[in-house]
């Protein structure tokens, strides 16, 4: 039996899928396939609500479906009571940078972060307001000052970088909401954003010594996991998706500079040294496996990331670092077909555009035009099923059988040029 689906969580997975990008929300609708690769994130996620540290690449082929994976991942971890801070790299934001690239990547890690009850972002003040009235609750208990519980539950922050200025933003943060001073407020959340670019205009504005720089990211991510778990919650995930950004850098010293940052997450993560902070990257093969530019291009990443021997001939090991995203098959895919289907309908099977074998025959037609990788790399078929669909929709006296066999019609006369498979426009109006 179907479940009704409201149009508004109908149009944010339809309008996304047409656009060929990934949906925010909703993609437990549409969800196939991949069982054992979420199964073994939900295990980091589960090891990192117990106070562990995680390290995963997600590879795959462009339009195969990770930033899919990467968004599901984080749903699966907002549920389960972990913050999650995500970010796309791109040339004016990297992990490691001397001219504000790195800070860049970090303010926009926070102004992204999320939490259950605040999943589209931009949660952060709700997690400081959070560890400010725990503080406030201990404080009345044990007849102390709040300022004074605020710095001494900081003070177990002993070993990290920004841990006094850490203390003093959120005092501070604390005085703006005790005295109405709006500026207090906005200027504390500034900081803990990393989007002051001066010390001195953070002493002024805060009276702390250091600010968020390119040098101090990833501490500072260390930092804010600590401090995320004193609010209440069960850790931080960093979600970065378009690695390959990295692989694109142009000069080899900013690239060898910013793969020693990802060892240096790699062997904290692997030791344990931080704490209730994880990492999933997404990135294609070319950026892992490339020995000239890519990832394996640095020894000590290469000698890490390496798979696993053993695991051939249809043998698999999840243990590792790098998570593989298999291709769907085309069962997976008929299914995937059918989920978008019932997405598109809201929900109700007597308003499906377009049967079963109507599904089937698309299939069809998609794999004698452009071979397996219809499958293989499903965003671009994604887009021309969900294009069809709006077609059906708009058109009642349209019929899938004419549209399809149209296409076959274009396909049997040898119009090559206009049959080319396009990244962006494969059959973009069905009017071949």
């Amino acid at each position: 039996m179907s479940t009704a689906i409201r149009p508004k969580d109908r149009d944010a997975v339809i309008q996304s899928l047409r656009a060929g990008v990934v949906p925010r929300s909703g993609q437990h609708l549409i969800q196939v396939g991949r069982t054992r690769e979420i199964e073994t994130l939900i295990g980091d996620i589960d090891r990192i609500a117990d106070g562990g540290s995680t390290f995963r690449l997600v590879i795959g082929e462009y339009g195969a479906g990770k930033t899919f994976f990467l968004n599901l991942v984080r749903a699966v971890a907002l549920e389960k009571k972990l913050v999650v801070a995500t970010a796309d790299l791109n040339p004016d934001r990297r992990l490691h940078a001397s001219g504000g690239q790195a800070r860049s990547l970090y303010a926009e890690l926070m102004r992204n972060i999320a939490t259950r009850t605040k999943p589209e972002g931009g949660a952060l003040g709700g997690i400081v307001e959070k560890f400010i009235a725990t503080a406030k609750s201990e404080a009345k208990a044990a007849g102390k000052s709040t300022e004074n519980i605020i710095r001494e539950k900081l003070e177990h922050l002993t070993e990290l970088v920004n841990r006094f200025d850490l203390a003093g933003v959120i005092v501070a943060y604390w005085r703006g909401f005790e005295e109405g001073n709006e500026q207090l407020k906005v200027d504390a959340i500034r900081w803990l954003r990393g989007e002051f670019t001066t010390k001195t205009d953070a002493r002024v504005a805060l009276g702390v010594r250091t600010i968020v720089d390119d040098a101090a990211v990833y501490d500072q991510l260390k930092l804010m996991a600590r401090f995320i778990r004193l609010a209440g919650f069960s850790g931080l995930l960093v979600s970065l998706d378009e690695l390959v950004n990295l692989y694109k850098l142009a000069n080899s010293q900013a690239r060898n500079s910013n793969y020693e940052q990802i060892l240096r997450i790699l062997n904290d993560s692997f030791q344990g040294t931080a704490v209730g902070l994880g990492f999933i990257l997404g990135g294609t093969p070319e950026f892992l496996l490339d020995t000239r530019r890519g990832l394996y291009s640095y020894p000590a990443l290469q000698s890490r990331l390496s798979q696993n021997t053993f695991a051939s001939d249809g043998l698999v090991d999840f243990s590792g670092p790098v998570v593989r995203l298999s291709s769907l098959t085309p069962e997976d895919f008929y299914v995937l077909l059918q989920k978008i289907r019932n997405v598109h309908a809201l929900g109700d099977p007597a308003k499906h555009l377009i049967p079963d074998q109507g599904i089937f025959s698309f299939m069809e037609h998609c794999a004698n035009r452009i071979g397996d990788t219809y499958f293989r790399t499903p965003r671009t078929t994604i887009t021309s099923f969900v294009n069809m669909l709006a077609v059906l929709e708009q058109n009642p006296s349209a019929d899938w059988m004419q549209l399809l066999g149209g296409l076959d019609v274009a396909a049997d006369t040898g119009a090559a040029a206009d049959l080319k498979v396009e990244e962006d426009d494969e059959l973009a109006s069905f009017k071949l």
